[in-house]
C-alpha cells in the first residue's frame, strides 16, 4: 500500500528542483532521511542526474545515527562515496566558509519532532544563518510534525537563553513542520536566506505520524516510537536534574526516577492532580548509561489515556514541582559546566525555572 502523504524527499526523488540543476550538493541528513520506498536521502542525492553531491553534514547523534546525546565528534569520509562529512556537532555548531567551498546548494532532510530544545531544529537556524552569509542556496525537504499541526505548547525563549537547545525565539512544541519553520524564520528573523521548501503532499494538520504510512526511524538513539515523542516535551526538562530521564533503558522520557524515589508514592501524588489525559505509574529500572547508570531506581511512568486532552509540557513541570516538594532534600539542579554559564534547565525552559 502507497503511504498517504509524500514528504520532500519522496518529491525530489521523483521531479527534482530548479535550485539543483548543475549544483554542487551539501547534504545535511541522518537515518531520518528516508522515502516512503525506503531510499536513503544521501542515495537520491547522490544519484540526481543533474547535481553533484560533494559533501555530507552530520548533526547531533552522527550522519547514521550512531552517537549517544551529548557525543561531540569531528569530520570524517564517507567510504562508499569519498566525500567529506563534516560534523556540525563538535567543534563547529555550525558549517563554516571551509565547509561550504565545494558546495552551491545544501539540501536539509531530517525528521524533527516539532519540539524547541530537540537539537535538530537549532541546526536548520545555524544552517540558514551560514548560507545567507556565505551566498548558498538552501532547499528544506519538509517532514510531517509527528503530533500532528494543531497544537502549541510552553512559553517563548527569551532573548538572551539562546542555544544548542533552542537557537531562537519559538514555543517548546510548534505545532509546525521544520519547512514551515525554516519559511517562518527566514521571514521573521531577517535573514534573507535563499531558502525554497519542497512541501509535503497529503499531509494535513490533524494528521499524526502513524496516519501518513511513512516509515518512521528513530530521530535519535532514545526517540523509538511515537509514544516517546508524545512525552518528550515535558520529560526533557529532568535532563537539567539529577533524575534519570529514562536514558539506558528501553523507555527513555517515558519514565523519570531516582535511587531515592518512591515509586508508587510518586505516582499516587501525580495521579492525585488530576492532570488531563495521563496516567501515572510506578516503575524500578536500573539504567544502564547516563544517570544512576547500574544503580536501582524508583520513579514513575506516563501512558497517555487521552492524546488530544494530554498537555505535555504542564505534566512535565507539574512533575518537576511535585518531585521538588517530595524530595526537597534529595532533588537538586544540575550545576551549569562553567561559572558563570546559565543552568540547563533555564535553557531547555527557556529562562523560566520551576521551583527553588
Amino acid at each position: 500500500m502507497s503511504a498517504a502523504v509524500r514528504a520532500g524527499i519522496d518529491r525530489l526523488a521523483a521531479c527534482g528542483h530548479p535550485y539543483l540543476k548543475g549544483r554542487r550538493i551539501g547534504l545535511v541528513t541522518n537515518p531520518t532521511g528516508i522515502t516512503a520506498d525506503f531510499r536513503t536521502s544521501v542515495d537520491v542525492c547522490s544519484q540526481l542526474a543533474d547535481a553533484e553531491l560533494t559533501a555530507l553534514f552530520a548533526c547531533e547523534h552522527g550522519l547514521y545515527g550512531q552517537r549517544q546525546a551529548g557525543e561531540k565528534f569531528g569530520d570524517e569520509t564517507d567510504e562508499r562515496l569519498g566525500i567529506p562529512v563534516f560534523s556540525l556537532y563538535g567543534e563547529h555548531k555550525k558549517p563554516t566558509a571551509e565547509m561550504l567551498q565545494t558546495v552551491d546548494t545544501v539540501i536539509f532532510d531530517i525528521q524533527d519532532l516539532g519540539v524547541r530544545f530537540f537539537t535538530y531544529l537549532s541546526t536548520l537556524m545555524y544552517v540558514m544563518e551560514m548560507c545567507a552569509l556565505h551566498g548558498k542556496s538552501l532547499l528544506v525537504l519538509d517532514r510531517p510534525n509527528p503530533l500532528g499541526g494543531t497544537a502549541v505548547e510552553g512559553g517563548l525563549l527569551r532573548k538572551g537563553y539562546e542555544s544548542m537547545v533552542g537557537a531562537w525565539t519559538m514555543p517548546i512544541r510548534t505545532g509546525m513542520t521544520i519547512g514551515e519553520l525554516a519559511r517562518m524564520a527566514n521571514d521573521l528573523r531577517g535573514l534573507k536566506c535563499e531558502l525554497d521548501v519542497i512541501p509535503l503532499e497529503g499531509w494535513t494538520r490533524a494528521m499524526e505520524f502513524t496516519d501518513t504510512g511513512l516509515p518512521w526511524m528513530m530521530p535519535s538513539p532514545n526517540m523509538p516510537a511515537l509514544d516517546t515523542v508524545r512525552v518528550y516535551a515535558g520529560t526533557c526538562f529532568f535532563e537539567g536534574t539529577n533524575l534519570s530521564e529514562g536514558r539506558g533503558t528501553t523507555r527513555p522520557f517515558e519514565w523519570i526516577g531516582a535511587p531515592w524515589i518512591d515509586g508508587r508514592q510518586l505516582a499516587e501524588r501525580m495521579n492525585g492532580l488530576g492532570l488531563a489525559g495521563v496516567h501515572f505509574h510506578p516503575v524500578y529500572a536500573t539504567p544502564t548509561f547516563s544517570k544512576h547508570q547500574g544503580v536501582l531506581c524508583g520513579g514513575a511512568r506516563l501512558f497517555v489515556s487521552d492524546t488530544a486532552a494530554y498537555e505535555s509540557v504542564r505534566t512535565g513541570l507539574a512533575l518537576l514541582y511535585e518531585v521538588q516538594r517530595l524530595y526537597p532534600d534529595r532533588f537538586e539542579w544540575l550545576a551549569p559546566p562553567k561559572e558563570g554559564s546559565r543552568y540547563f534547565i533555564d535553557l531547555l525552559t527557556g529562562g523560566i525555572r520551576c521551583g527553588n
